[in-house]
């Protein structure tokens, strides 16, 4: 045990896993039985799902995080990263946004670190990608986009002209095909406000190395999607990759090449790294190797669940392992916040089993694919009703009750207004016009005046008098 009054449970992450099971073990906590800390190095929790519609404008972006400190009021929230772990001392090291890192000692682990974006050594990526894994590349995408409208408005260069209102998508699944699909719809109601730009001067292309795009809900609501995306303009690009990108020339494996400002990478997610520094058993991709219960295997004080974990699938004809997705993450965590609750007190854990109940995706207003199961039954949905289907369930499935109502009140409010279209790049560097104008002018040197005429002329007579 830890030197403290109360054993402290730790846990790594407040993204899905991090807050559901920090509230878990919160709710059936008697009082002062234990000290819940949460270190995440932002002080909210994201929810993912609805990043494209917060990147189109259809939720205002605040409603689309959870504040930590609100939603767990009996909780230690730390603001920073976790570095290492010491699993001998029991002893994490926390470094904070600022300032010296710093020794949290704990006696149960949660690790919910959640995943990155998977990237792969492409020339250009780094420097002209922009992800979507974070509120903040919403918010900048959104901002993005509608840059590159007032860009081609402004110039006569076809060439500039082409390569703002070319837009390249990398990734086929949840993701890519919501997002491409939200964008698009932004894009044609923005043109709207641009008299020389048309739909027609777009250009909007989907890129994967797989044969088909959202795998998730089947191949045939996956082969609708394509074929709806199709119509609305959509170049898509299967068994293909990205070889190059440098200053936004895209070039393609199947040799197809276009100019672009706008590539964004959706290609999958991969464990978070730094669970290497972490003392864990690991799988072959990285994930925390864990048994049915989410406990780590040969560490009993350590659970983990979500993408960061190989959990195992316990449900016939599902495959070994979970996948990584909201659905699983969710009920997860009450596992996991249940097993430390049942470990603290010296309670038997209980296994995680889940049977999966279908997928949802919106691929626009109005627009969309769902699969839900029913026992052995499924029923496949698309268009509008499987669009409903998409709002109702992730609307449901936001935390708090807060966010629902302000969820739902931003769709409501859209059915009666237009959609906002404009770009507050500047809010990227917000100090800028102010530290131009505050900044001193550069002092510029200026050559003596000449002595006045009048002056020259006496000074003449003077030494003419003298010689």
């Amino acid at each position: 045990m830890s030197t403290t009054e109360r054993p402290r449970i730790l846990v790594v992450g407040g993204g899905y896993v991090g807050l559901y099971a920090a509230r878990r073990i919160l709710q059936k906590m008697r009082y002062r039985e234990a000290t819940v800390t949460v270190v995440d190095p932002r002080s909210y929790m994201t929810y993912q799902p609805f990043l494209p519609e917060a990147a189109a404008g259809s939720i205002s972006p605040r409603h689309v995080v959870v504040p930590l400190r609100r939603v767990l009021p009996g909780a230690e929230v730390l603001t920073g990263r976790v570095s290492t772990i010491d699993q001998d001392r029991r002893v994490a090291t926390v470094a904070p946004l600022v300032g010296p890192a710093y020794e949290v000692p704990f006696d149960y682990l949660v690790v919910a670190m959640g995943a990155v974006s998977r990237t792969f050594p492409i020339p250009g990526l780094a420097e002209e990608g922009i992800g979507m894994k974070g509120v903040e590349e919403a918010i900048g995408l959104r901002n993005h986009v509608l840059e590159q409208f007032d860009r081609a408005d402004s110039t006569t260069d076809e060439e500039i002209r082409r390569k703002a209102l070319t837009f390249v998508f990398v990734g086929g699944g949840f993701a890519g095909a919501e997002t491409i699909g939200e964008i698009e719809d932004l894009a044609r109601d923005a043109a709207k406000y641009y008299p020389s730009i048309k739909r027609e001067d777009m250009r909007f292309l989907l890129v994967d190395v797989a044969d088909k795009i959202l795998p998730e809900v089947g191949p045939k609501l996956g082969e609708w999607g394509r074929e709806h995306l199709e119509k609305r303009g959509v170049e898509i690009h299967l068994g293909t990759s990205m070889k190059s990108c440098v200053d936004g020339r895209v070039v393609l494996s199947n040799g197809v090449e276009a100019d672009s400002s706008t590539i964004v990478w959706t290609a999958g997610v991969k464990p978070n790294p730094v669970l290497a520094e972490f003392g864990l058993p690991l799988g072959p991709r990285g994930h925390v190797d864990v048994e049915p219960s989410l406990r780590v295997r040969g560490l009993g004080h350590v659970w983990a669940a979500g993408d960061n974990a190989q959990v195992p699938n316990l449900v016939e004809g599902e495959g070994d392992w979970c996948p990584p997705n909201a659905q699983h993450a969710l009920r997860q965590a009450k596992v996991l916040g249940d097993n430390v609750i049942s470990e603290l007190r010296g309670f038997p854990q209980q296994d995680y089993k889940h049977a999966n109940k279908g997928a949802v995706a919106g691929l626009g207003l109005r627009k969309g694919v769902a699969m839900i199961k029913f026992g052995k039954f499924t029923i496949r949905l698309r268009g509008r009703l499987a669009w409903y289907m998409h709002r109702t369930y992730h609307g449901m499935a936001v935390p708090t009750f807060n966010r629902k109502i302000r969820v739902f009140a931003d769709w409501t409010l859209g059915l009666f207004l237009k959609r906002e279209v404009v770009s507050l790049g500047a809010m990227e560097n917000p100090r800028h016009e102010f530290a131009t104008a505050a900044r001193p002018a550069p002092a510029v040197e200026r050559p003596a005046p000449a002595p006045p005429a009048a002056e020259s002329d006496t000074k003449e007579k003077a030494k003419a008098a003298a010689g």
